[in-house]
């Protein structure tokens, strides 16, 4: 494959935020001591991974004319057909790359692999160099991972990479009308969780594992049931959070799958506050109030991680 240039996405370090919310490091450091925290920590993990964006910059240099763009320029930043992506950070920048750039290769790099799992992190400094050279003699594998769609009535769009939430921004309930398979009804829950396969193992599982729980207490030889959702499937499921019973709102809807021809359909009944936002990360929103309404689906978009030849 052959590109132009490369985007190295990075986020910024803990220690950096803390110095951008206390105005300086001094004022940083004496919170935290304060506190009873480490602050050589915040220092160690900021300059290993300066350290490991240093090789990595070095390493694509001696392919293509490197660039570094900050998480928070994602949204707005407009990527070329020629654009290499190069993600270097936590598993969690890689979901939110991969909603933005439009199904391009992303090469994702662990910058301390003592520190995170790097479940979505197939590289690492040391390695850098053979995935790019994999990459320009097209001996790489790629893994075409399934996405997720919100599309509201008026034609705004967002993807997910692990999950969406549709309800209330608070903690108050989450009023709508869903359709499903036919059937539609009006609810009052603490929200709906929609999630890819990538997203199967997070929130997703958190949900099975409450519903478990209350049903062991129950029935001790009920069985935990295991979420097992490929991340390339071509299917999203979606649960009904705490739905509650009245006289003007349903239950019967409250977990299912979707697929290229079932789609999931809400319409808002929440006056202020409602809102619909993939991956967990709450500024990367649609407003969801009444008079909205949005049908979640499988994206035509995949997002495509470089991996390893030593991968299966």
């Amino acid at each position: 494959m052959h590109f132009d240039k490369a985007i190295i996405i990075r986020d910024k370090t803990r220690l950096e935020q803390l110095i951008e919310r206390f105005n300086s490091k001094a004022q940083a450091k004496f919170y935290i001591e304060s506190s009873g925290g480490n602050f050589e920590q915040y220092e160690q993990e900021h300059h290993t991974f300066y350290a490991s964006l240093k090789t990595t910059q070095e390493a694509v240099a001696t392919w293509y004319k490197p660039k570094v763009v900050d998480r928070s320029f994602l949204p707005t930043y407009i990527f070329s057909e020629k654009d290499l992506i190069v993600v270097i950070g936590q598993d969690g920048l890689v979901a939110n790359t991969a909603k933005y750039v439009n199904e391009l290769p992303i090469l994702a790099i662990n910058p301390d692999p003592e520190q995170y799992d790097g479940v979505l992190l197939p590289f690492s400094c040391d390695n850098i160099e053979n995935g790019i050279s994999d990459l320009q003699s097209d001996r790489h594998q790629l893994k075409r991972i399934t996405m997720a769609e919100a599309k509201l009535h008026d034609g705004q769009r967002l993807l997910a990479f692990n999950d969406f939430y549709i309800g209330a921004a608070s903690h108050v309930s989450s009023r709508y009308q869903i359709s499903f398979n036919g059937v539609t009804e009006n609810q009052s829950s603490s929200g709906i969780i929609v999630s890819t396969g990538a997203g199967s193992t997070g929130w997703l599982s958190s949900i099975f594992n409450m519903a478990y729980n209350v049903q062991r207490s129950s029935n001790k030889h009920e069985k935990h049931h295991q979420i097992d959702l490929d991340w390339e499937a071509e299917q999203l499921i979606f649960v009904v959070r705490e739905p509650f019973l009245s006289k003007v709102t349903q239950t019967g809807i409250g977990y299912g799958s979707l697929t290229r021809n079932k789609r999931l359909k809400v319409e808002s009944k929440m006056a202020t506050n409602g809102v619909i936002f993939s991956d967990g990360i709450e500024s990367d929103f649609l407003i969801f109030n009444t008079g909205s309404s949005v049908e979640i689906g499988i994206a035509a978009e995949k997002a495509n991680l470089v991996l390893g030849n030593y991968e299966d």
